[in-house]
């Protein structure tokens, strides 16, 4: 099994109605209702845009700054765990469809001490 990162920025979801915001999070949520069920669900959630990311050094030094290609890092991630990158394609799809945006798909390396 194959753990794999789905997700979105925010702004991919520019395009939806403030009116339509319940919907689509009820669909969302159904879709996670599902990979539960189907006992592929790992994680996932929306990151809290109202709470700015910080840089923490290891020796706890902490800064308002980013990795700048994370600057842009919002929105929200699934992790499953699937058989075959083909199936997490399918999730991927239905979690577009929920959300009304399209997703990034990665694959996580695999770590023998994570199994």
């Amino acid at each position: 099994m194959t753990k794999y990162l789905i997700s979105f920025p925010g702004s991919a979801m520019n395009h939806i109605p403030p009116e339509d915001f319940p919907a689509v999070s009820e669909a969302s949520h159904e879709v996670v209702r599902e990979a539960k069920r189907a006992g592929v669900w790992i994680f996932g959630g929306g990151i809290n845009e109202d709470v700015p990311s910080i840089m923490v050094a290891g020796d706890c030094t902490v800064s308002s700054e980013t990795y700048p290609q994370t600057r842009e890092f919002n929105g929200g991630f699934t992790v499953l765990e699937v058989a075959t990158r083909e199936e997490a394609i399918q999730w991927a799809a239905k979690i577009a469809v929920g959300c009304r945006c399209p997703q990034e798909l990665r694959e996580f390396q695999y770590d023998p001490e994570s199994t």
